[in-house]
């Protein structure tokens, strides 16, 4: 399946559309892009939605937490994402884990509703 990246700024978030092969250079053109959209805009609010055809392997995964350190994405950024391919979902969420062990942003949705109310806060019940 051929590699498809969509990053647009839709006024209160990043929205990444991220189907395809994934591998390591794919994941650095990603978050790369998604690091310059989100300071031009001063937006640090991500929402991606995958469908991978291809997953990454484990240690392209472990990768990310130096990818995301390189490229200056750190407390500021609320990111979430859906994987909606059931052979990715693993790794994705491995992916999670290294990042959050390291202090760094990133929550895995299992739907674009879920995700998108934790990020933008919508439904949220006030005490």
């Amino acid at each position: 399946m051929q590699n498809e990246l969509t990053v647009t700024f839709e006024g209160d978030h990043i929205h990444v559309i991220a189907d395809g092969d994934k591998d390591f250079e794919f994941s650095e053109k990603l978050w790369s892009t998604v690091a310059e959209m989100c300071r031009k805009h001063n937006c640090f609010n991500v929402l991606g939605v995958a469908h991978t055809s291809k997953p990454l392997e484990a240690m392209e995964g472990y990768d990310h937490a130096r990818l995301f350190e390189k490229l200056g994405i750190g407390y500021r950024y609320r990111i979430a994402w859906v994987e909606l391919s059931p052979d990715a979902q693993d790794i994705v969420a491995f992916i999670e884990t290294v990042l959050v062990n390291r202090g760094l942003p990133g929550k895995v949705f299992s739907s674009v509703d879920d995700a998108e109310k934790w990020l933008l806060g919508h439904g949220r019940q006030h005490e």
